[in-house]
Parts: structure tokens; sequence; C-alpha cells
């Protein structure tokens, strides 16, 4: 205590500079938008850069399991081509739905940091705008649905991730083609909630649950999970099930970024809807 006290003594007139240093430089980051932003994006370039290299060293010690997450994805691609499938470069790739006249476009990001333990979770990738991401983009890993692109900075990009209190996302069960919506609790991060499947609707153990379509942000069939347990909901006509995710997010190295290169002409017709008769 004594030691601590003479520290102070001997440095108070530099430590109270920098205390002073410090409030005025927050009142200008936050009364200045221009100041904010500009600190806003700094960070988050700064933090994406030691989040990367934190990333390279965990990844050094878990190169078997990135090996065998990118051998089955290079089985899944093989599968793919047998289908409508083609590849326009070695980074990006093409999926054409041709039934419903949609194209969307692959773009392959590293993890660099990700959280699974808090109620609102988050990844950063190492993709940014100059690679042509941007907000409400969808996020796949190679066993299906991760999140969706809230922000991004020049070469790092902040996914929502599903394991967040507000993430919502509109599936369909694969066997009936019964629409629903997935949410997380916070319980588990290897599990989340279906709900609005009517009670009409019999649930199998290991269904398969895939994304709808109805969103712009993801197309339809990508896995999100498959049925563990089924239950009701009380006074309602639907019930409730607890899903396995179909990503494993505890052990998430590499992911897909997806656009949806239509989506903006979807966006204006359906902003200019008509009037009732």
């Amino acid at each position: 205590m004594r030691n601590l006290i003479l520290f102070i003594r001997r440095y108070f007139h530099f430590l109270l500079f920098l205390a002073i240093e410090a409030i005025c430089l927050s009142r200008v980051f936050s009364q200045n938008p221009f100041q904010q932003a500009w600190f806003l994006q700094f960070s988050e370039e700064w933090m994406g850069r030691l989040y990367q290299h934190y990333a390279d060293v965990m990844q050094y010690f878990h190169l078997r399991q990135v090996n065998d997450s990118l051998l089955a994805e290079n089985a899944r691609l093989r599968n793919e081509l047998l289908r409508d499938f083609s590849v326009a470069d070695t980074s990006r790739r093409i999926i054409r739905d041709t039934a419903h006249h949609r194209q969307y476009a692959y773009l392959p990001a590293q993890v660099v940091n990700n959280s699974i333990i808090h109620a609102a979770n988050y990844i950063t990738i190492h993709r940014g705008r100059m690679e042509g991401v941007h907000a409400h983009m969808g996020v796949v890993s190679s066993a299906g649905v991760a999140g969706v692109v809230v922000r991004a900075s020049d070469h790092y990009a902040l996914v929502m991730s599903v394991l967040h209190k507000d993430f919502r996302l509109s599936v369909r069960l694969k066997r009936t083609g019964d629409i629903g919506y997935v949410r997380w609790d916070g319980e588990n991060p290897a599990t989340a909630l279906l709900s609005d499947i009517p009670r009409s609707v019999t649930l199998y153990k290991n269904d398969t649950v895939v994304t709808s379509g109805f969103s712009v942000m993801f197309p339809p069939g990508i896995p999100v999970g498959y049925v563990e347990m089924v239950g009701q909901q009380p006074a309602s006509n639907f019930q409730v099930a607890r899903i396995r995710l179909a990503t494993p997010f505890s052990r998430l190295s590499y992911v897909y970024v997806i656009e949806n290169l239509q989506a903006p002409e979807q966006l204006q017709v359906e902003s200019n809807l008509p009037s009732s008769p």
C-alpha cells in the first residue's frame, strides 16, 4: 500500500494528464459524429487484426479438425457439381436456382473471433467491404446456417450468430414443407427452438429443418437443424420443438458469405406493395 501511495505521489501530474486526456477524447468522440465514425472504424479494424492473429495461433493447434472440415466441404462441392453448379473463379461460387430464377454467390471467409457463451453472440470474419461484404448478407458453414452480417469495415465483418437472442429465421420442415421459425433460447449453444409448426403436423426425431427461402439472405434448402424433442405451446394451435443445430459453433473455422445478386430487385418490388382494391 505504501509503495502504491509513493507511486501515485511521484507520477501524480502524469496520471492527471492521462485522465484529463481520456475525458477530452471521450467527449470529442461521443459528441462529434465524424470523429465517432472514424474511431469506430479504426477500432474495428484494429480489433479485427488482433482477433486474426489470435485465430492463427489457435488454428495451428486445430489443423486436423480444419483439414477434416475442408475435406467434407470438398465432397459436398463435388456432389453439387453433378447438379446445376458452376465455378466462377477460385474464391467465388455461383449457384443458379432455375426454379425460382435466383442466383447466389458464395464468398469463403475465415472466422477470426466467435463467441458462444453470451446471450448475444457474434462472429468476426476476415472479409469486408473490399470483398463486397455488407450488412444483411447471410452466412453459412459447410454444415448449415451460421448467422447474418450486421456491419462491415474494409477487411472485416461482424456477423450476428444464430446463437443470439434477437436472431429469427424462417424455416421449413423438409419432410412436409410446413413453415415455422427458429430462434435461440440461450440455454445450449448446440440447440435452438423450432416454433409455429401446426399441431396437425407430426414431428419425428431427426426431422430435418431447412431454410424456407422467404428471406433474401438465404436460398431455400440450407440445413438449419434436426428435431430432438417435441412439445406443445400452451393454449395454441402450434407446437414447439427443440432442434440440434446443424452448424457446430464451438468448432467454427471457415464460413461462406451469401450474396443474393437479385436481392435489390426483389426488395424494390416488395417495397411497392399495391393498395387493397
